[in-house]
């Protein structure tokens, strides 16, 4: 690559950096001028983003090292997974800034408060743009240090200084498992440009250390992305302000699996690893979809959600589905970021009511019905796609993505409910079928050459295949009646058992001793 389009690459970083010193050096207490010159730098980032990808269009993928030798040192990595995260981290992070130079007017440390935020989103963007694996787990480390500055904004509450320690201690152990990682594959590839490796391990044969290295790569992810069962810090950081909500699980919560999906080569050399990754993503979003729906607030509510959402990117890459869990992280942030910094007005919205509509409450037959249709209309748009060329890995995927679309679906079939709602949930049922294999085909072919193809199955992954359908086929029916036995007496003690996550939370207290109220450092 040019060294000019490599000096363009880090232009979006070095904008929010340049911000960040600018929020350091301005006033604490109500800097609007210099608020106004620090979202100028995240336009910059924006638009720099922006020239990568027209680069990458123009120039095609590939690295370049600015300082440092031997895939080590500051160095470009550009291609569909770079650019794409690039973009979306830039944007979102946009959005964060200018969100929160209005929510924190009047807090006596807003100017560091948007230094910080500026550090992390360019901490992100070079993690998301690394070029070689020291470049990589620097910028992961750092992520996660400017993070926790943010968690403790409000350095005095104790439910601040409990949910930072959890996830400090959570996030030095996924350090310490990027950081093997990336000196077994400096060992087993004798270099540290990603490249290099990612080319080597698509030629070459799984070796015994191909294991170790891709757990290694899985225990960071799963610790990244708060699975099952070390998922707590996430659903407990709610102490800290709502922009920094919206950039951690819409943002950096995704570092999980876009390391899965960077080293997509390397994983597909330890299929035992992968099928793993399927158990831990698949049960951690069954239990974050359940606990979300006994949540009374709503940012707790959301924060359960991305705990099953991120289970189920870990599940999509546990099936080998890296395009596909790439579009995932796209969808998820757009939509959490606006469900967080939207949350307030939802909760007004919602207080304006004075008096509820219908309940439409499906009874068996109703459920049934709903589901039976959903899967003909799956059946019938994947006919007009055509199945042909697609793995049966994506074909499951869709069979559950069309699960959630059931439940909807289930809800327009119900006695109470009126013709506009069944005839709103049955185009749903349609738009989601034909989007899912849309945008199944757009991911396909933007990261064709840069993601490995999904290898065909083998007795395990469809052992797990069908384990995945059952598991999430009931959980969709429980859901889509949940009205009918959510509130029975009988049901009171799972839901109080739910509400409290099955007390998974308790015993990693336990585990760390109880509850400390001195400070992190």
């Amino acid at each position: 690559m040019p060294v000019s389009i490599a000096v363009l690459t880090f232009f979006a970083p070095i904008a929010l950096i340049a911000g960040a010193v600018i929020a350091f050096r301005g006033p604490a207490f109500r800097p609007e001028q210099t608020l106004q010159k620090v979202e100028w730098c995240t336009v910059g980032s924006v638009a720099a983003a922006l020239l990568a990808c027209l680069a990458l269009i123009v120039e095609g993928a590939a690295s370049s090292t600015v300082i440092g030798v031997d895939g080590l040192g500051l160095s470009a990595r550009l291609d569909a997974v770079s650019a794409v995260m690039l973009l979306l981290v830039s944007f979102v992070g946009w959005v964060v800034v200018r969100y929160a130079a209005r929510y924190l007017d009047g807090e006596a440390r807003q100017g560091p408060f948007t230094g910080w935020l500026c550090a992390t989103l360019a901490a992100v963007m070079l993690l998301v743009t690394a070029g070689n694996l020291l470049q990589l787990v620097l910028a992961w480390i750092a992520t996660s240090l400017f993070l926790h500055k943010l968690l403790l904004f409000y350095p005095d509450r104790i439910a601040a200084q409990k949910a930072a320690r959890k996830k400090w201690i959570t996030a030095r152990l996924g350090d310490a498992a990027l950081i093997g990682a990336a000196v077994m594959l400096y060992a087993q590839y004798g270099t540290g440009d990603i490249a290099e490796i990612l080319a080597a391990a698509r030629q070459g044969e799984a070796t015994e250390a191909s294991g170790w290295i891709a757990a290694a790569l899985a225990l960071a992810a799963v610790l990244k992305s708060a699975q099952f069962p070390l998922h707590g810090w996430l659903t407990e950081v709610m102490e800290t302000p709502t922009p920094v909500s919206a950039l951690l699980h819409a943002g950096v919560i995704n570092a999980g699996g876009f390391l899965l999906i960077r080293f997509a080569d390397v994983m597909l050399l330890a299929p035992g690893v992968l099928a793993v990754l399927v158990m831990i993503g698949g049960f951690t979003a069954l239990f974050g979809g359940l606990v979300m729906l006994t949540q009374p607030a709503v940012k707790t509510s959301l924060a359960w959600s991305t705990v099953g959402q991120m289970g189920f990117m870990i599940l999509q890459c546990g099936l080998a589905l890296f395009p596909l869990a790439l579009l995932h992280i796209v969808a998820h942030s757009l939509y959490k970021a606006h469900a967080f910094l939207a949350s307030g007005g939802a909760v007004e919205g919602v207080s304006a009511l004075r008096r509820p509509g219908p309940v439409a409450i499906p009874d068996g037959r109703a459920v049934l019905r709903a589901f039976v249709i959903a899967l003909v209309i799956y059946a019938g748009v994947g006919l007009v796609f055509g199945f042909a060329g697609k793995s049966p890995q994506a074909i499951a995927l869709g069979a559950i993505l069309i699960f959630g679309v059931a439940y909807l679906l289930a809800q327009g079939l119900a006695d109470a409910a009126p013709r506009v709602l069944t005839r709103r949930t049955a185009l749903y049922s349609v738009a989601a079928a034909v989007g899912y294999f849309a945008l199944q085909t757009g991911a396909e072919w933007l990261t064709q050459g840069t993601l490995p193809a999904t290898p065909a199955p083998g007795p395990l992954e469809w052992a797990l295949i069908v384990l995945a359908l059952i598991s999430f086929g009931t959980v969709a029916v429980a859901q889509a009646m949940f009205p009918l036995w959510a509130y029975h007496p009988a049901a009171a003690g799972l839901r109080v058992h739910l509400s409290n996550g099955l007390y998974a939370n308790a015993v990693f207290d336990k585990l760390l001793g109880g509850w400390s109220a001195k400070r992190p450092s």
